[in-house]
């Protein structure tokens, strides 16, 4: 029996949500393969985007500034730690609900971001505890710092099974 494919939109074209998700169903693979480290990765892709939409969201929300100069903000900003300490901490100064939340959400991010410059720069390798730990902390930071902008919103864990024809 043929599988049909679904025609994927481009990566570049999806909304920052989408790419969330997509680095989600990525992850899950590679989590079913047994591919701890690169798992990593990937969740602290997804978080560092979700830093991205939330950061996006503030600047649309409070200023007139054009989409290239925010964007051209997340370049500078360099990483999950830049955009929280450098971007969404001074955004959520004066918001006390989202103050006091990022106060979690940080130590989330840290410990994301700890774990994925050591695969990434040391060539660290992660074991399953490891992955399963940082991937938790990342779907706790992407779902709290999202739920913000669009409430109620929960990663979608893809089930990946292997069939054989």
């Amino acid at each position: 029996m043929a599988q049909t494919t679904k025609a994927l939109k481009p990566y570049s074209e999806r909304t920052d949500l989408e790419k969330i998700q997509s680095q989600w169903n990525k992850l899950s693979g590679l989590h079913s393969r047994e591919e701890w480290s690169a798992a990593v990765i990937r969740a602290a892709t997804a978080a560092e985007i979700a830093a991205n939409l939330a950061i996006r969201q503030e600047f649309n929300q409070r200023s007139q500034f054009q989409p290239e100069f925010v964007n051209s903000l997340l370049v500078l900003s360099n990483g999950l730690r830049g955009k929280v300490d450098r971007l969404l901490t001074p955004l959520f100064e004066h918001d006390a609900a989202k103050r006091a939340a990022l106060i979690n959400l940080k130590r989330k991010s840290d410990q994301i971001n700890a774990k994925r410059n050591a695969v990434a720069h040391q060539g660290e390798f992660c074991n399953p505890d490891e992955a399963q730990e940082v991937i938790a902390r990342a779907k706790e930071f992407i779902e709290g710092l999202i739920n913000f902008y669009n409430p109620g919103f929960v990663l979608v864990d893809q089930k990946r099974s292997r069939t054989s024809n």
